[in-house]
């Protein structure tokens, strides 16, 4: 098909392409930018013809004529057709700009007038479709889109690659999809212009499937159904959107323990090959396609005698992976497995899992099987499968030990000890604690349809307001019926009120009461004999008190750590270590603090604790990038950020470190994107803890930009948030240095002033030794702005010193930063070597593009200015303050430049400043105020 440019085909995949393909789709974008060619390529549903799509509706506005076929394997036989479908409406056109020979030869092969064969006019053809595309380019530039190129005819194939060899500089493109596995790209890449770009489609992540169903309305999945679907389909966008839809349609979800259900769509995918094995074969891979880790040994004790030959079989029909080493049996497709099982018969399946509920070494492996072998209850299999669960959460795999958990429950009889709910409960937690929330919430609340005992019911609530994570609002109407459940029993109240305390910090923002709160629940937990809520409560109580500024944090810290301890409140993110831990990170104490928490993070990965995880991740990197160590922040941010996107947790608090951690040592843009992220998810959570952490990072990552306005804007309201939540520790979000230099930029340091002094008050009463260097950086800025250059210059030289000396690496760089730019244009050696090598050492990549600019900026003017005069003082009545030292400067001679990096403020402030001085005197540009100072000098 040919689409004219007075066309515009409407981008209708754009959605689905940028879930996963955006770094392709952008390289693909730039090589047809360039002129060049892009040919496509992965394996059958990898989502090819969705970015074809997309690339030809986003780029085919630049081309004048835009060729299009699409062709099918049914049709494949068919000589000519590709050509026809790309020439057929445009061969008017052409016809008459070929030779006779030519256009007799084309018009033969495209309208089957005649009998036009390769083999007879094979040079006329080859020529004439090379002519025709010169044609078409002479008018504007042509873009050839081929869509499944494995499925051209063969005719059309040739003659195509023969034209693209030729093409030279003619503006003619070629935008093109195939079907290969592996790298079998390389004949389709050979019959391409040879400046093709080859782009092959992997697999999606499990996030990106994730974010593929919910946009395509399948958003009720548990995550650990969304995990099996990435498993089973590989990461493929079409088999797990076959699968999502197969689940959407489904009356009952499967049960734990089940495959999901593959769709006939998926299952004739692979079937055809399973019908070409032998019956014994297709029961040995049915045993392979039921076992977690299927070997050669494992079939072979599962009563396979001949596993070697059948496995063979299925290995030369694609079905099995060759495996030169090792003795691991794995499918070439995880679908296949998938289509296998669920084609057997229920009675074919049992076997298969009763058998390797024997033959299987590892003990949950083989509870596993028997449960999937057993029918109906059976108090001996529970027993095994509630052990097998215990094992598995002992190895730290709590989300095998709530399916082990289930399926217990499953097979309990309803008088069973422990009951069938208590198993469930316990199957919620490990959920809860393996970070599959919508897993442990649906338990909870399916429990307490039926529950009356007190104590269950609160257990079931517990996981039903852990699984709200940040969005405690949502579950409000909880706190009034457990509190009616717990009646007046102190175990009971302190589970309830230890919630309540979190609500009261992160819903109502109130500091000074949720520490009230986590100290009543203490002392009913106390009263409870229940050591673990207390020390939970103990903990609460000591991260709120740190935040606050309070003085009794440390003595609340201490009481936290005596014994006798639990070993999960140690380390749970909200245990007493992370409190240990945000204490010696706000005291300075930065090596202890990276020992303290790398501890804890290998325990919490040890044990499969991941909420726990992610958070401990994050603070590590908020521990480096307080050390300066820019890229080792910058990567385990990072890697915070994927595993919160996974995993559903912690995604606000992670974006926004990992803003602080870009804006420190990678893109700034992203920083920006990543803060207001953080901010509209802590907004829409309604966490007012995390609304001011986003908008402290959002400020930092605008004035890294330039944006010093932006940045004044996000954090004064920083400073009213945190005014209302009664946070007075300014160790705790840091950005109070940021604000005062922001001011200072955009003419306000007066107000920067005020800042620096109330934010020293706290951090002299708390000994923020770090804060207050900062402090002292921000305060030399003012009095540079106000003119006291020497003793700026003196205290940025004293600041630097004592950063280093704390260990502050990026803190310390920017002070070296401050004193090379607060020296430009005064008498003296400049140098930004210093700020340069440390900035470097930091891996602070934002921060070296910015001595760059200034080295730059400094650069001497060839440009003449007059003779430097002291300013008049009647000729500067009425200016502001800074307007006035603007001017002053201006009439000595000084260009923007140098301005701006002697009063430390940017180039665009000292331009809107000149154009209020301008206004104000009267004048109409700089010549104007050093001729006026020169008048006024002359009287």
């Amino acid at each position: 098909m040919t689409v004219r440019r007075d066309f515009k085909e409407p981008a209708r995949c754009r959605p689905d392409l940028v879930i996963g393909r955006d770094e392709l789709f952008t390289a693909a974008r730039d090589q047809l930018t360039r002129g060049g060619s892009v040919l496509l390529h992965g394996p059958a549903g990898i989502g090819k013809s969705t970015v074809l799509r997309a690339l030809a509706a986003d780029y085919g506005e630049a081309a004048r004529t835009v060729l299009r076929c699409s062709a099918t394997e049914s049709e494949s036989h068919l000589p000519f057709l590709a050509l026809a479908d790309l020439f057929g409406l445009v061969l008017d056109e052409i016809s008459d700009k070929l030779p006779v020979a030519q256009r007799t030869a084309l018009e033969s092969a495209l309208t089957g007038r005649g009998e036009s064969t390769l083999q007879r006019d094979g040079l006329a053809l080859r020529l004439a479709v090379l002519s025709a595309l010169r044609a078409l380019a002479a008018a504007g530039p042509v873009l050839l889109v081929t869509d499944d190129l494995q499925w051209l005819d063969s005719a059309s194939a040739e003659l195509l690659g023969f034209a693209a060899r030729r093409l030279g500089d003619t503006p003619v493109q070629l935008l093109c999809a195939v079907r290969t596995e592996e790298q079998e790209y390389d004949r389709h890449l050979r019959a391409s212009p040879p400046d093709t770009l080859a782009v092959r489609l992997n697999p999606l992540s499990r996030a990106q499937v994730s974010a593929l169903l919910d946009h395509r309305g399948y958003t009720d999945l548990p995550r650990s159904t969304m995990r099996e679907i990435h498993r089973t389909s590989g990461g493929n966008p079409l088999f797990a959107l076959e699968l999502g839809r197969a689940l959407g349609e489904s009356p009952t979800p499967p049960r734990p323990g089940e495959p999901l259900p593959v769709p006939t769509s998926l299952r004739a995918l692979v079937l055809s090959r399973l019908d070409m094995l032998s019956d014994e074969a297709r029961r040995t891979l049915l045993v392979a396609s039921a076992g977690a880790r299927p070997t050669l040994a494992l079939l072979h004790a599962a009563g396979r005698e001949n596993a070697e030959a059948e496995t063979a079989q299925a290995a030369a029909l694609g079905l099995l992976a060759t495996e030169p080493e090792g003795p691991a049996v794995r499918f070439a497709h995880p679908l296949i497995s998938a289509a296998l099982y669920a084609e057997a018969p229920a009675q074919e399946r049992r076997a298969a899992h009763a058998a390797l509920s024997t033959a299987a070494s590892d003990p949950i492996e083989r509870a596993r099987n028997l449960a999937l072998a057993t029918t109906g209850t059976d108090p001996e299999v529970a027993a095994r499968l509630a052990e097998a669960a215990a094992l598995a959460r002992d190895r730290g795999a709590p989300s095998v030990a709530a399916s082990l958990g289930l399926l217990a429950a499953r097979h309990t009889p309803p008088d069973g000890a422990p009951a069938p709910d208590e198993r469930r409960l316990q199957a919620a937690e490990d959920a809860i604690t393996a970070g599959e929330v919508d897993l442990a919430r649906d338990i909870a609340r399916e429990v307490l349809t039926r529950a009356t005992v007190p104590a269950e019911r609160i257990r079931a609530w517990e996981v039903v307001i852990e699984a709200a994570g940040q969005s405690l609002g949502e579950v409000d109407a909880v706190f009034p019926q457990a509190l009616a459940d717990a009646g007046d029993d102190p175990r009971l109240l302190a589970l309830v009120h230890y919630r309540l305390a979190w609500r009261k910090l992160i819903v109502e923002g109130d500091f000074a009461e949720a520490r009230e709160e986590a100290a009543h629940t203490a002392d009913l937990a106390a009263r409870g004999d229940d050591r673990r809520t207390e020390l939970m409560a103990l903990s609460f109580q000591a991260s709120t008190e740190t935040l606050m500024g309070h003085p009794n944090a440390p003595t609340t810290i201490r009481r936290a750590l005596r014994e006798p301890q639990d070993p999960y409140v140690a380390c749970h993110h909200n245990g007493v270590g992370a409190a240990r831990f945000r204490w010696l990170l706000m005291s300075d104490q930065l090596p202890e603090a990276r020992s303290t928490i790398t501890a804890l993070l290998r325990e919490v990965r040890r044990r499969g604790m991941v909420e726990s995880e992610v958070h401990f991740q994050r603070f590590l990197a908020e521990t480096e990038l307080r050390s300066g160590h820019c890229g080792r922040a910058l990567d385990l941010a990072r890697e915070s950020l994927r595993l919160a996107r996974d995993s559903g947790i912690g995604l606000g608090a992670s974006a926004m470190l990992a803003s602080l951690a870009e804006a420190s040592g990678g893109d700034v843009d992203r920083a920006l994107a990543l803060a207001r992220e953080a901010a509209g998810k802590a907004e829409e959570d309604g966490d007012q803890m995390y609304v001011s952490r986003a908008l402290a990072a959002l400020g930092h990552a605008q004035l890294v930009a330039g944006d010093a306005a932006g940045a004044v804007g996000s954090l004064r309201r920083v400073r009213e948030l945190e005014q209302g939540l009664g946070i007075t520790d300014p160790a705790r979000g840091r950005w109070q240095g940021d604000l005062a230099e922001a001011l200072v930029r955009v003419g306000e340091p007066g107000e920067a002033q005020d800042v620096i002094d109330v934010t020293r008050e706290h951090a002299l009463r708390l000994g923020r030794e770090s804060v207050l260097a900062v402090l002292d950086r921000a305060e030399a800025l003012v009095r540079a702005a106000r003119g006291d250059h020497e003793a700026a210059l003196s205290r940025l030289t004293s600041v630097q010193d004592r950063l280093a000396k704390l260990g502050y690496g990026l803190e310390e760089a920017r002070a070296a930063f401050a004193l090379a730019m607060l020296r430009t244009g005064r008498p003296g050696p400049t140098s930004y070597d210093e700020a340069a090598r440390l900035f470097r050492r930091c891996r602070a990549l934002p921060w070296l593009r910015q001595v760059d600019a200034a080295i730059a900026a400094a650069a001497p003017e060839t440009v003449a200015v007059p003779p430097r005069t002291a300013p008049p003082s009647d000729a500067l009545e009425g200016l502001a303050s800074m307007e006035r030292q603007v001017a002053a400067l201006v009439m000595e001679g000084a260009t923007n430049r140098e301005i701006a990096a002697r009063l430390f403020i940017s180039v665009k402030t000292v331009e809107a400043t000149l154009t209020r001085v301008y206004r104000k005197l009267g004048i109409r540009s700089r010549v104007d105020i050093v001729r006026l100072a020169a008048g006024r000098h002359a009287k």
